[in-house]
């Protein structure tokens, strides 16, 4: 990509994993202070905003189907010396959500990016055990079906380091039920829902343990291969 003359910023803003709570002073400021910001669900960013008090900016939608689009929205905005945020649903974007390709493309412009750190699924998971003292491997959502899941979910069983995934409700249960099948019904795991909300569940066991209703969120991590421990 050819460089522009790009006046404005990028602020990459780690939004509440689910608690408006945990919304960074540092967070609020530059939600105040861009002129547009990119969401993954405008309804869903119009609500946090509307909880934490902060005046709409203009919102545009960034999924994946639409991201290549999104980089030329950010450039154009950029080049008009515009201060752009951008967000996801929960967490910091480009993490298993859309984000990395707009960040790409300003960095290849040669613009300016700014990250607001905050909370994070994969932190608030891998601190609630002690299996992840020498580090860990951050798979995110698997393929839903197919080669690719298998050698994701084979990856996974034989990883030295535990393995963080993402799932949604829809299929967390069949997805657990793969792990016991490729990794053992017998591998530790810990899988949480809700994290940072009201419901917030952990339930550490096995593949196979009871996880409740499938409901909200999930992070599943799993345990390393038992002779790596």
């Amino acid at each position: 990509m050819a460089p522009r003359n790009l006046t404005g910023t990028l602020v990459v803003i780690a939004t509440p994993i689910g608690n408006v709570d945990h919304l960074t002073p540092q967070a609020r400021r530059e939600l105040e202070l861009v002129d547009d910001l990119a969401c993954e669900d405008t309804r869903r960013t119009g609500r946090l905003l509307a909880a934490a008090g902060i005046p709409a900016p203009r919102l545009r939608s960034v999924r994946r189907e639409n991201e290549a689009a999104a980089v030329d929205w950010a450039l154009d905005r950029l080049e008009a010396g515009r201060r752009v945020g951008l967000v996801s649903d929960a967490g910091l974007p480009g993490i298993s959500d859309p984000g990395r390709r707009v960040v790409a493309g300003v960095r290849d412009a040669e613009g300016e990016v700014v990250v607001v750190p905050g909370r994070s699924a994969v932190s608030e998971a891998v601190a609630r055990v002690p299996w992840t003292a020498d580090g860990f491997v951050m798979e995110g959502f698997p393929p839903r079906s197919g080669a690719d899941r298998r050698r994701v979910l084979e990856r996974v069983a034989g990883s030295p380091l535990p393995t963080v995934l993402f799932e949604s409700p829809r299929r967390v249960e069949a997805t657990l039920a793969d792990l016991a099948e490729v990794c053992g019904d017998q591998r530790r795991t810990m899988v949480a829902k809700e994290l940072t909300k009201t419901h917030e569940r952990v339930v550490l066991g096995t593949p196979l343990t009871p996880i409740g209703a499938p409901l909200g969120e999930f992070v599943v991590l799993v345990d390393r291969r038992p002779g790596d421990r």
